[in-house]
């Protein structure tokens, strides 16, 4: 009787611990990552009784946690994904409806200031007209630094998420290992060990890998090892290491992230972090918000430098040459807090050359003997060291001055602040140089049909000893009248090479000395950083006469020209206008936003589709688990019947005596 009794026993207590699994079940339904679990019934060992053997009952061997680490893997690596994409979207649209407001957008700026440029050209005598242009340049000026300063703020907000988030990942990390300990302390046998810790655990680790990617692997004692990138670790055993946020070395509004260390932050590289909103961040901070600041501060300096180039080569009211239109643009140095102490390295960069101008930056290192610049894409230029000429560099003269020390490292980002540098460079509208520098003119005593252009000067006009003093008088000669090849133009200061160009486009070089050229109609020579053509058929001891401009307030030769550069391809190497240039960030922008649009989109269906999968294994259905509540009942009811009648017999074996 006694052994129906254990019998009897065995079921009540297993019927018990289904019904305590059911409802523990039923009742974290909606908790995080709570997993289905269910006993694991088996027999307990029978006895022999001569004609077989008689069961004993049964016993719970193990209390099931349904997990799959298969399934669980897809879902991180799913919900890492999205986290990145989500992210990198939602920091990506300020930046597109920044671009896409037209009250800050800089096209609408950029059309204004070049109609102003055009309606002084056309009046250039006209106070009004060049005040006009004095205001609409000082209004796109103020337009680059609002969307530079729009740009800043979205940077400020970056770091403060990379930092809010490195803090929620140290969080979750030193969680992670705590939990670690615990698992271990628990487990004393690997079959059986603590589920819900499990469960509590890999939700952390899921939370963890949405803030960056991570990878997972087995310990010791059911313990994990968490790790990220390339196997930079976070977890190991019952230790966290813990991330830090510091300031770059070379840019003080820029935060990087590393692994915090006594000494301050072990900088991190950008690329080490992939895969959830870190990642993310990361990757729109390189990709767009980078490059965005660097492609409009290229249109700022583009336009700075070339509109000055050439409104030096104009005559303001004052009859002077023109100057600088808009300030100067230097480039951004930024000097490695690490480097030597004894280092006095002095680095000036400044743009002189629109059309070489790229948006990328350049690291500058110092091994004893050179300087290596490293540009963003690779391509690496040396420099022997030391260098006390000036270096152009894609459009960038760059000067080293001081003492380096061999590890010394600096970062040179041409473009970087010339948008929030913009500024307009006259206050006076006499300083605008909208005539040319010269002037020509035919005296009425020719007898021939010979005319002369109004002529034009480059940028070697404002060499030493180029720019005109005096009237400079050409005279046509013809040695042999009935002879057309002896006819001649002579007069030329002879004071450097210069060139003759055909109207068929054949040039013919003269060396320095050369007083005297031969006559071609329609031929367009260039000395001295002028050029003037000459057609016609003139008289022998006909004149014309080359000299500087005195009579230029209703001139507005050079500013044709500067209102021509609204239309002319300056930047990416002779290939975009501003406007296009301006339009290309624009597009990638709004395709860049469409694109990671799509992707998140994507990426959400894949975490519902995971997620899913991983619920057909380790979700708790209600219904199910309302049926084995019943099951465990009717089991726990027939157990309970099963000693009843073993009491009821062993009663009447009592009664016999």
């Amino acid at each position: 009787m006694s052994n129906l009794l254990a019998i009897g026993k065995s079921g009540l207590l297993a019927a018990q611990a289904g019904i305590a699994t059911a409802g523990h079940n039923i009742t974290n339904a909606s908790v995080p990552g709570f997993s289905r679990q269910g006993i694991v019934q088996s027999t307990t060992a029978p006895i022999a009784v001569g004609v077989g053997f008689v069961g004993t009952g049964t016993e719970v061997a193990q209390i099931k946690r349904y997990y799959d680490d298969f399934l669980n893997k897809s879902l991180m690596g799913a919900q890492a994904r999205q986290a990145q994409v989500d992210t990198y979207f939602t920091q990506i649209s300020q930046i597109d409806n920044m671009l896409a407001d037209t009250t800050l957008g800089i096209s609408p700026a950029l059309q204004d200031f070049f109609k102003g440029v055009q309606t002084a050209n056309s009046t250039p005598s006209l106070q009004a007209a060049r005040d006009s242009m004095l205001s609409s340049a000082n209004t796109l000026a103020a337009r680059f630094r609002e969307v530079s300063g729009r740009l800043s703020e979205l940077q400020e907000g970056l770091n403060s998420s990379i930092t809010a988030t490195v803090n929620e990942v140290n969080s979750y990390s030193k969680e992670i290992a705590s939990i670690n300990k615990q698992i271990a302390a628990m487990t004393l046998d690997p079959l059986n060990p603590p589920n819900d810790l499990l469960d509590r655990r890999d939700q952390l680790i899921r939370e963890l890998n949405q803030r960056v990617q991570v990878t997972v692997k087995e310990s010791d004692n059911n313990m994990l090892t968490v790790s990220f990138g390339s196997g930079q670790p976070l977890v190991v055993g019952g230790s966290s290491v813990d991330l830090g946020v510091g300031i770059s070395p070379t840019d003080p509004n820029r935060v990087v992230v590393g692994y915090q260390t006594a000494g301050g932050v072990s900088v991190l590289s950008d690329g080490t972090f992939t895969g959830g909103s870190l990642g993310g961040m990361m990757q729109y901070r390189s990709e767009t918000l980078d490059r965005v600041q660097n492609s409009i501060g290229q249109l700022a300096a583009g336009l700075a430098t070339s509109f000055n180039a050439q409104h030096r080569l104009g005559q303001d009211l004052n009859g002077d040459l023109g100057g600088d239109f808009f300030e100067p643009m230097k480039a951004y140095v930024g000097y490695d807090s690490r480097n030597a102490n004894g280092s006095t390295t002095d680095i000036s960069a400044t743009i002189t050359d629109a059309s070489k101008l790229t948006t990328m930056d350049y690291e500058v290192s110092y091994d004893g003997a050179q300087y290596v610049v490293k540009r963003t894409d690779g391509q690496v230029t040396n420099i022997p060291a030391p260098q006390t000429d000036p270096v152009e560099i894609d459009g960038v003269t760059m000067m080293f001055n001081g003492t380096s020390t061999p590890g010394d490292r600096f970062l040179i980002r041409p473009t970087y602040i010339a948008a929030s540098e913009m500024k307009v460079a006259i206050t006076d509208y006499k300083k605008i140089a909208l005539a040319g520098p010269i002037a020509t003119s035919v005296p009425t005593t020719n007898t021939g049909s010979g005319t002369i252009s109004a002529g034009t000067v480059n940028q070697d006009y404002l060499l030493p000893g180029n720019a005109l003093t005096a009237p400079l008088t050409l005279t046509f000669q013809q040695a042999d009248p009935a002879d057309p090849a002896t006819r001649t133009l002579d007069g030329l200061p002879g004071t450097s090479d210069f060139t003759v160009t055909n109207p068929d486009g054949t040039t013919t070089n003269y060396p320095a000395g050369t007083t005297s050229i031969a006559y071609v109609d329609g031929a367009t020579i260039n000395f001295n950083g002028m050029s003037v053509t000459i057609k016609g058929t003139p008289a022998v001891n006909d004149t014309f006469t080359i000299g500087p401009n005195t009579a230029g307030v209703g001139d507005g030769r050079n500013g044709v020209l500067l209102a021509g550069l609204q239309t002319k391809n300056i930047l990416n190497g002779n290939s975009a206008t501003f406007q296009g240039n301006y339009a290309g960030t624009v597009n990638y922008v709004g395709n860049k936003t469409r694109e990671v649009q799509i992707s998140s989109d994507a990426s959400a269906t894949a975490v519902t589709q995971a997620t899913a999968a991983m619920q057909t294994v380790s979700g708790v259905n209600l219904d199910e688990e309302a049926a084995n509540l019943l099951r465990y009942q009717q089991a726990y009811q027939a157990a309970g019947k099963v000693m009843q009648v073993a009491g009821e017999l062993f009663d009447t074996l009592l009664s016999l005596r």
